[in-house]
């Protein structure tokens, strides 16, 4: 599991001053934190840990030298500075559920004959004790065919008895078209463009 070493921050420095020096301001909730625990992390040890983690993962937090586990809750960042400015941090207790996310990762999708493999849900909403907290749910593609669906209840994730679902368990993940179907309709649409053009 992956550790990222934090310090206490100063609520008298504002977060701007933090960034420019290099820093991301980030906050811990918790059952037996009061309010909340701000925090500053090296921005260079944040971007190096979210190549491999994310929103939904579960990490080790090392606060001053004290060690928390925690749920990355929330990311904020500056897309177009490609900068991270705010992080979230939900601290685990044992025994206690917690709610989280999990991204679906397609695996094999190439591997359909003749379907083209829609994601129709990117994300699975959930609740579960920390031990059983995922940041990914991944669909192998490869024994899917054209008519093929995916629901939520058909989820390694759904299968797990320490995770309760808040995602809609009839609702549809990944389902698989068929390919010429989907020319047809693009060939269709470009007709009627030529027409409207005329």
């Amino acid at each position: 599991m992956i550790t990222l070493k934090a310090e206490k921050r100063d609520l008298n420095v504002k977060p701007k001053k933090l960034r420019r020096e290099g820093y991301v301001t980030a906050s811990v909730f918790g059952k037996d934190i009061e309010g909340s625990l701000p925090v500053q992390i090296s921005a260079h040890d944040v971007e190096l840990a979210l190549r491999s983690v994310g929103k939904g993962s579960r990490i080790i937090l090392d606060v001053d030298g004290e060690k928390k586990n925690v749920l990355i809750k929330e990311i904020q960042s500056n897309v177009l500075k490609r900068q991270f400015l705010e992080i979230d941090f939900q601290e685990l207790v044992a025994g206690e559920m917690v709610k989280s996310v999990a991204e679906v990762v397609l695996e094999n999708e190439t591997s359909v004959n003749g379907g083209i493999v829609e994601l129709l849900m990117s994300e699975i909403h959930y609740s579960a004790l920390p031990e059983s907290i995922t940041d990914k749910v991944v669909v192998d593609c490869s024994s899917l065919k054209v008519g093929s669906e995916v629901k939520v209840k058909d989820l390694d994730i759904a299968k797990d008895k320490n995770v309760k679902l808040i995602s809609d368990p009839e609702a549809v993940v990944v389902n698989v078209a068929h390919q010429e179907l989907e020319n047809e309709a693009d060939d269709t649409a470009s007709d009627a463009d030529a027409t409207d053009a005329q």
